[in-house]
């Protein structure tokens, strides 16, 4: 494409010169008689170079080379002032405005096409470092926002399952949907009377353990975090990544965290804190999707699963993993139960069969 120049003089026999030779050259010309029409084309023929005579009326050259360059869009178009005046000084206050070099006439048209193409050169370089610039700032755009979504995504998932995620670049997965899951309730039994003795300070530090060791088999097992609330720990499987198994696999973590748990109790039981695990586990259909708004969203499932698992937990006593008759069917083979009298829970109308899930089967 022609490198377009717009060309500046209040003299006609100057602009037909000039145009001619350019012309020749194979630069697309556009004219204007004065600095206040040069200014008004400038935003819709955008030149590439503007020739601009230094001694106009209304408005003289230097007068428009400042208005230029003060403006953003335009301060990258060179500009070359042409003028009688050949004093150090004139030049000094052209260069000083912001004119990128100074013709003196009369001239020769060999000159003047010398420094036209050298102004070219600085106008295709400039315009290159521009689109550097931006492609440089989209990608750090980029860059943030995944980091961004990253950090949001490692708040509720396992490093792995974020990665995997973020390579899918599929925001569907977080759009409301329905889906099976198996949901995992976990909180300490005696933490009420611990909470009501024990300094803010020591209830912090028993938290930031329990919640690291927990968190660390979350992520081990690739669970989903629905959220931490105190010593309440919501987990759930299958979403937002299917996996096979996911009954078993958020059975296999409960196992760990309840053993995790029993060595935290012997440091805890020395210090004086009767403090002990009990974990409720459920399968079944849920609504699944970010709940929130914006700039605060967390990823979050509901359902009558959520509260089976919730109120299941409840019932259980310190060291027990209650599940239901339904999620128990599903991964009986592999893990040994006791089963345990109904179970009344409160929101269900019918009594529930609960299983205590012991061990894996040798």
């Amino acid at each position: 494409m022609p490198n377009k120049i717009l060309i500046v003089d209040d003299e006609p026999f100057n602009l037909d010169l000039l145009e001619q030779e350019l012309t020749d050259q194979g630069y697309v010309i556009e004219r204007a008689n004065d600095g206040a029409e040069a200014l008004q084309k400038v935003p819709s023929f955008l030149p590439d170079l503007i020739l601009l005579d230094y001694m106009m009326p209304k408005m003289n050259g230097i007068e428009v080379v400042k208005q230029l360059k003060q403006d953003e869009r335009y301060k990258g178009i060179p500009v070359i002032l042409l003028t009688a005046k050949a004093s150090q000084e004139d030049k000094v206050k052209g260069l000083d405005a912001g004119a990128d070099d100074y013709v003196v006439k009369p001239f020769e048209s060999f000159e003047l096409l010398a420094r036209v193409r050298s102004m070219m050169r600085i106008k295709e370089m400039h315009d290159s470092l521009e689109e550097w610039n931006r492609t440089l700032e989209d990608k750090v755009k980029e860059q943030v926002h995944e980091i961004e979504r990253m950090g949001r995504l490692k708040r509720y998932l396992s490093p792995q399952i974020a990665e995997t995620i973020l390579k899918s670049e599929d925001e569907n997965l977080f759009k409301s949907h329905r889906r099976e899951i198996t949901v995992v309730f976990l909180d300490l039994r005696g933490f009420t009377a611990f909470s009501d003795s024990a300094e803010p300070e020591e209830i912090m530090e028993l938290l930031r353990i329990y919640h690291a060791e927990m968190g660390k088999l979350i992520f081990e097992f690739q669970g989903t975090l629905e959220r931490f609330a105190g010593d309440g720990i919501m987990v759930f499987f299958n979403d937002p990544i299917p996996c096979e198994n996911h009954t078993e696999k958020a059975a296999r973590m409960a196992l760990e965290m309840r053993a995790r748990a029993k060595g935290l109790r012997t440091g805890w039981l020395k210090k004086g804190y009767d403090l002990d695990l009990g974990i409720g586990l459920a399968a079944g259909y849920a609504t699944l999707g970010n709940i929130g708004f914006e700039g605060r969203m967390d990823y979050g499932a509901v359902g009558n699963v959520t509260n089976l698992a919730s109120r299941l937990c409840d019932e259980a006593k310190g060291g027990q993993i209650l599940t239901n008759q339904k999620t128990f069917s599903k991964i009986e083979e592999l893990f040994e139960a006791e089963p345990l009298e109904e179970l009344e829970l409160k929101g269900f109308s019918r009594s529930v069969a609960a299983y205590n899930i012991i061990s894996l089967k040798q």
